[in-house]
Formats: structure tokens, C-alpha cells, sequence
């Protein structure tokens, strides 16, 4: 959601370059030649889901509309291009002025998608939609690979807790938008401050092998920081022995300690035993965290191992291998000219490689089967079918260059828990395999 709409004194720069050079020259030439203000639509989408994954999961949503809103060529913008000579007086006239004036329509945040899916729209002038390439793609690709990856160890992990604790291995403001999309994706709390602070995602931490290698003794360090955020801290036990590391920990915190944590060694074995010894030494319900490079498979292989929660940093914030989601942005439909009124016409590129496009402003509709779980991803052009108009996807996000779609990010993150619950159970299956449901394409109508 945007951070204004929390209080907090967070702005987002001005994203306007943001951008690849060749979306300006594009604009350049667009303007010499008269075709810059044609009315056009371009579709957000992927061709292909990563090796192996049944679903996608739409995430960055909120920051992609930030990042619009944001959009603005301001003075010192503007010097660049000028001095790099990057664009000419003429069009640095145009950029001056620019404001998206089109509509944006999309999945909503949290939303699933599969190959095809038109995830969004932009529609109005090609100069003012081209602009916005790069930007939506970095949003949608990083944040939508993170999220899919958070769905799945959530899904593995079931009713387990998961902390997002990556910020240390990515850049300091990926590792941000991570944690927003691990949020999404179902993940219960970060480590990561400015994401607490933007956001308002629940934070949590407590101490590294630092702070017990800081102390004379591991009960030194326990003492200090039982003493410091009471009984129903964490200990970390794994800096020495960790069967004494429990037994210290619960002397000094009682049976009322919080949990322990587990970095390292087989972690199913170790927590095994570590539960044992918590249990036969009062501690019933102090609980069992282990972190040490998790993953989906990791978490699954952990299913049947006493742990209460897991922490993942590295294999979240890289998208558990799939660091980005592949989506491209494409021209599908423009004016067949420049007068007022005139009819969109369907456009789309045409070359080998498997990189086709399918040209015209499309919908999207989710069919269920008979027992209510989704059985086909319905993309089409032209007039909707009857027996799907009211499980239409897209959804208004801008409408004259104005957002209208903003929520706060526990709606995207309840949406994404529904609609992965609408999927059939294989898609929970952490196995090879082909998306989910198929995509299907209804073709009908024009581009308008």
C-alpha cells in the first residue's frame, strides 16, 4: 500500500529513470513521426513459468501504482538527458509536462497467474505507456519471483511460522521489497526494519553467535540476555554444544523460556533432540526455531521434526532459484491512426524461439469445476462468455491517472492464502510438473 496512507514519513523518489534508454528514443521518434499520442494497450505477461513450478503468484502490485504515481522528469531529470544529449529540446518539452494520464487494469496483488495470464494493462497514449516498461517489469519480475517462492515454503510449512530474514544477502532495498512479498506470499514476520517501517509487517530478532562469543561463558550471555527481553526470548544454542546450550538456557530462563534456535547440524535430528531434552527438563512449551539456508524442500523434509518455525534468508530473497518471473511487456492493441475515436486493431510480434505474442486487449476469467477448485485459466479477446463474466481477474487500478485500487498489504497477503486454497492439491506439490490448470484462449472481437 502506499506508506503515505500509514502516516509514515517515507516518500518514493521519483522513478522516471527507472528505464531503459530505448524507451526515451522510442518516445523521440515516436513524437518526429506523429504516432507518440496513438491510444494503445500493453499487457503484462509471462510466457513460461520457472522449470517446475505449478503456479505464479502476483506480488509488487502496491509498488508498482507508487511507482507510477511517481513517474515525474523533474529539473535536475532533465539536465541529464540534456547533457548526456539522450533526447532532443523537443521531447524533453514533452517529458517535462508528463503525468499518466491512461488506465492501469491487473490481477490483484496476491492473486495466482500461469503462462499467458495478461497480469496488466496499460492502456492510453504509446508515449506515455512505452515509458513505464522497464519500471513495471523490475517491480512485477523481482517482487512476483519472491512471492512465489514465500508460497511455496508456506505451503510447505503449514501452520508453522516463517520469518523472512534475508535482508543481509541482497540489495538493501530488494531485501525491503522481499520481505513485503514474503509477506504477501504467506510469511508471518521480517527481520528487516525498514520493512517493518514501510509496511508495517510484524518484526522480530534477537541475537547472533556474536553476542554469545562476546561473553566470557555461553551463560554469561544468556544471563545478559534473558535479563535484557525477559524469559520469553530466544536462545540461540548451537554456538558450542548445544545439549548444554539447553541445559543452560533453561536454568537460567525457567521453563517459561520463549524458544531456542537451531543454526546448524542436521537439523532434523538435532531438533528431535532437542525437544526431548526440553520436554524432560520442564520446558513443555518453550518452542523450537531453526534457521541454517532453508528452502521449500528443506521445510517439507522438516514436516514431521518438533519445530514450531523456520527462518529463511538466501533461498527466499533469490527466489529459491527462479529470481525472476520472466514477465514481459507487449504492445497487443494501438489505434489504426491518430484521429479521436479511432478503432484499436490487434498487434503482435512474430518470430521464432518461442518468444510469440497473442495481439488484442485481452480478459481473463478463472473457470471452477464442479466442486468449486479452479480447472482452466480462460484468456480471451472480445466479448466475455456468459458463464464467466463474474469470475473475471482484472481489476481497476488506475482510471485517468488516478490510483483506485489501494489496500493494505494483509489484503493482497488473505487474497493470496484464498486463491492458492482455490487450486487443485497437486499444486502444493513441490514435484516437477506443468502448471496447474492449462491456459486456454477464446479469441473473438477486435482489439477495442
Amino acid at each position: 500500500m502506499n506508506t503515505a496512507d500509514l502516516g509514515l514519513p517515507v516518500d518514493v523518489p521519483s522513478t522516471a529513470l527507472f528505464t531503459d534508454q530505448y524507451e526515451l528514443t522510442m518516445l523521440r521518434a515516436a513524437l518526429k513521426a506523429g504516432t507518440a499520442e496513438r491510444r494503445s494497450v500493453f499487457e503484462v505477461f509471462t510466457r513460461r513459468l520457472p522449470d517446475g513450478r505449478r503456479y505464479g503468484v502476483v506480488a509488487g502490485t502496491g509498488r508498482v501504482l507508487d511507482a507510477v504515481e511517481n513517474f515525474r522528469f523533474d529539473a535536475g531529470v532533465l539536465r541529464f538527458l540534456r547533457e548526456r544529449d539522450i533526447v532532443d529540446e523537443e521531447t524533453l518539452d514533452w517529458l517535462a509536462g508528463y503525468r499518466f494520464s491512461g488506465d492501469i487494469w491487473g490481477y490483484p496483488e496476491g492473486e495466482v497467474y500461469f503462462p499467458g495470464s495478461p497480469i496488466m494493462r496499460v492502456e492510453g497514449t504509446f508515449g506515455e505507456c512505452v515509458l513505464l516498461e522497464t519500471v513495471i517489469l523490475s517491480i512485477l519480475n523481482h517482487d512476483s519471483a519472491i512471492a512465489a517462492a514465500a508460497s511455496r515454503m508456506a505451503s510447505a510449512a503449514g501452520d508453522r511460522p516463517l520469518i523472512e530474514m534475508g535482508a543481509r544477502r541482497t540489495h538493501e532495498l530488494a531485501a525491503v521489497a522481499a520481505a513485503r512479498s514474503a509477506y504477501v506470499g504467506g510469511f508471518a514476520t521480517t527481520s528487516d526494519l525498514a520493512a517493518g517501517f514501510r509496511y508495517s509487517i510484524p518484526t522480530v530478532g534477537t541475537s547472533a553467535h556474536a553476542f554469545t562469543l562476546l561473553h566470557d561463558n555461553e551463560r554469561d550471555a544468556f544471563q545478559a540476555q534473558v535479563n535484557a527481553l525477559g524469559r520469553d526470548t530466544t536462545l540461540l544454542v548451537d554456538t558450542y554444544d548445544v545439549a548444554e546450550a539447553v541445559r543452560t538456557a533453561v536454568e537460567i530462563a525457567g521453563p517459561e523460556l520463549g524458544a531456542v534456535r537451531i543454526d546448524s547440524g542436521d537439523l532434523l535430528l538435532v531438533a528431535h533432540r532437542v525437544r526431548q531434552q526440553l520436554d524432560e527438563l520442564g520446558a513443555t512449551d518453550t518452542k523450537i526455531v531453526v534457521t541454517s539456508d532453508l528452502d521449500e524442500y528443506a521445510i517439507a523434509s522438516l514436516a514431521a521434526a518438533p519445530v514450531d518455525a523456520y527462518g529463511v534468508g538466501t533461498q527466499l530473497v533469490t527466489g529459491s532459484g527462479h529470481p525472476t518471473a520472466s514477465m514481459v511487456y507487449k504492445l497487443v492493441a494501438r489505434a489504426e491512426s491518430g484521429a479521436e475515436g479511432a478503432p484499436l486493431v490487434p498487434v503482435a510480434k512474430k518470430s521464432s524461439g518461442g518468444k510469440t505474442s497473442i495481439g488484442g486487449r485481452k480478459w481473463a476469467a478463472r473457470r471452477l469445476d464442479s466442486y468449486g477448485y479452479a480447472e482452466a485459466e480462460v484468456v480471451g479477446t472480445g466479448p466475455v462468455p456468459d458463464a464467466l463474466a463474474d469470475r473475471q481477474l482484472l481489476v481497476e487500478l488506475v482510471k485517468g491517472g488516478e490510483v483506485v485500487a489501494r489496500e493494505p498489504l494483509d489484503a493482497a497477503r488473505d487474497r493470496h492464502a484464498a486463491a492458492r486454497a482455490n487450486l487443485p492439491l497437486s499444486a502444493t506439490q513441490l514435484s516437477r510438473g506443468e502448471p496447474v490448470i492449462p491456459t486456454e484462449y477464446v479469441h473473438g472481437g477486435s482489439g477495442s
